[in-house]
């Protein structure tokens, strides 16, 4: 045993088998500058611990946070022509699609699950603005039409999700038609009386504004999102004049009628629990970790049975 054995060689070891320190342990808050630590932010909901600015979510992570136990199970959703107007920009459109899919991990803009919220069946469906900016094209129009016939089929309440740039324009008139589509799928909740409750992201824009994000029987919001059709630059340059504080922002909205709540997505969950049972006739939920239903005070449907 020497100094080479005792000294050198452990310190050769150690150099060479440091781990670099990953780079994406802490984000910065957008609001604030305030650096926060991965993990918190995560169990946070992306919601600051410091200022209580929201940040993007995914729908997989807030549909784990918003359903029993994390438990959901994905809707089908049929898939739409490929490309139909052969579109290019700087990429081709499939070229798009595939990077978007490949940063997301998702097929597409929308998801569609089906699961319980507090001993409540719902069916939710949520959009990522991260694929795409959440853009309404033929396969979102799709999406909501099969939540909504799930919704009908199983007599459950629909919960949407929103946050998207406005329509596709790779997919042109058919990315538009999608309006009137997913119209017609809220009147099939309305006739079949089984709520819609919408809750807006930052940002909802354009023709999801103009379409089933302003339709719910119930509006809920979340602090800040950026909700209107036109944005307020364009509008502010349109008029040539300046917009009062928070205009388009969700507390604005609120103020001047077209919300019915803005609430914190800390406190979502609950707040939706307490909505949907209230609209669909049911006792109040009770807190805790509790057993199954009986038979006789279950809250799944007969229609649930037969599926």
């Amino acid at each position: 045993m020497n100094w080479i054995t005792n000294y050198v060689r452990p310190r050769i070891n150690s150099i060479f088998s440091r781990r670099d320190t990953p780079e994406n342990l802490w984000t910065k808050c957008d609001e604030c500058g305030t650096m926060l630590f991965h993990r918190e932010l995560a169990g946070n909901l992306n919601v600051c611990t410091s200022c209580g600015h929201h940040m993007g979510i995914t729908p997989r992570d807030r549909f784990t946070a918003l359903f029993d136990g994390g438990i959901f199970t994905e809707v089908d959703v049929p898939l739409p022509i490929e490309d139909p107007l052969k579109f290019r920009d700087q990429k081709k459109y499939p070229d798009r699609m595939k990077a978007a899919q490949k940063s997301t991990g998702e097929k597409e803009a929308m998801l569609v699950v089906q699961g319980e919220i507090g001993r409540t069946p719902i069916i939710a469906a949520a959009q990522d603005f991260s694929f795409m900016g959440g853009s309404m094209g033929m396969y979102v129009g799709n999406a909501i039409i099969a939540a909504a016939e799930r919704a009908v089929k199983l007599k459950r309440p629909l919960v949407l999700f929103s946050a998207a740039g406005g329509a596709r324009m790779q997919e042109g008139i058919l990315s538009l038609m999608q309006m009137p589509r997913t119209t017609v799928a809220v009147q099939m909740l309305k006739e079949a009386d089984l709520p819609y409750i919408v809750v807006l992201t930052h940002p909802t824009t354009g023709g999801v504004t103009a379409s089933y994000a302003m339709l719910g029987d119930v509006q809920i919001a979340e602090p800040n999102a950026l909700i209107c059709f036109a944005g307020p630059r364009v509008i502010q340059q349109t008029i040539g004049e300046k917009l009062p504080e928070g205009f388009q922002r969700a507390e604005y909205l609120l103020d001047h009628g077209m919300l019915d709540r803005v609430t914190p997505r800390t406190e979502m969950r609950e707040e939706l629990i307490q909505i949907i049972r209230m609209l669909m006739d049911m006792p109040p939920a009770v807190a805790g970790d509790l057993p199954a239903p009986n038979a006789g005070d279950s809250t799944e449907t007969k229609a649930d049975a037969k599926t």
